[in-house]
């Protein structure tokens, strides 16, 4: 009874360290992630913060490629910019070059509606405030019911399950983590569609450290510096 009670403190705690606004992130500047594949740095994840009056701006940076036997076989760049005031999301947009497509999002927020209006290569209607945009930057994905796509602008409803606490080395350090798994609700959409994510996270600093999933190959997004 005591481990049980103990299991569920340890839950609670959790869910209401994550609880903090996106007003948390107003004194940050710049977010590093490097982005590996099979072990191998292929690429950066750069996010850049500025606060004016009462309004955040995220610009987001990424880029990747990846080569086979010396060939280059993907390339992947996108940038993208979100507004946020008094902790909402008042508009996204963003261009990403996959190859040789392009994908883009053009998001805003209709107040009259109370909802997001959505223009993107993969969808274009009205969305609920309960979305977040699928971007690494901000922990309050992991407490989302569903996700925008920050590439194309589809909604994808999402499951987020606690598994452990763990300790964990990110460039010589040892971090104590949360360790979360973040799914697709929908089982029957095609697996390269699903959401399947390993999401460590820093609760000290409120702060997602690291992402890894499985796609031909094995991918990790690691947060490198911040300031």
């Amino acid at each position: 009874m005591k481990k049980i009670l103990f299991v569920l403190l340890a839950l609670g705690l959790t869910i209401s360290n994550l609880a903090a606004h996106t007003s948390h992130y107003q004194n940050f500047k710049k977010i590093e992630m490097e982005i590996l594949k099979d072990g191998k740095v292929i690429g950066y994840n750069f996010y850049f913060f500025n606060k004016e009056d009462d309004v955040i701006t995220v610009k987001n940076q990424i880029r990747f490629k990846v080569d086979l036997f010396g060939v280059e076989v993907f390339n992947f760049e996108g940038y993208g910019i979100e507004k946020y005031k008094d902790n909402k999301l008042i508009s996204y947009e963003s261009k990403t070059k996959q190859n040789d497509k392009e994908k883009f999002v053009n998001l805003i927020y209709k107040p009259e509606k109370d909802k997001f209006d959505i223009k993107g290569s993969s969808y274009t209607g009205l969305a609920g405030t309960n979305n977040m945009v699928g971007n690494w930057w901000n922990h309050q994905i992991l407490q989302a019911d569903s996700q925008i796509s920050p590439v194309s602008g589809s909604i994808k409803e999402q499951v987020v399950t606690f598994l452990a606490k763990e300790k964990i080395e990110l460039y010589g350090k040892i971090i104590e983590v949360d360790h979360f798994k973040l799914t697709s609700n929908d089982k029957d959409i095609p697996k390269d569609k699903k959401l399947d994510f390993d999401i460590w996270y820093d609760s000290k600093n409120a702060m997602i450290v690291k992402i890894s999933y499985s796609r031909m190959g094995n991918w990790e997004y690691r947060l490198k510096n911040y300031q």
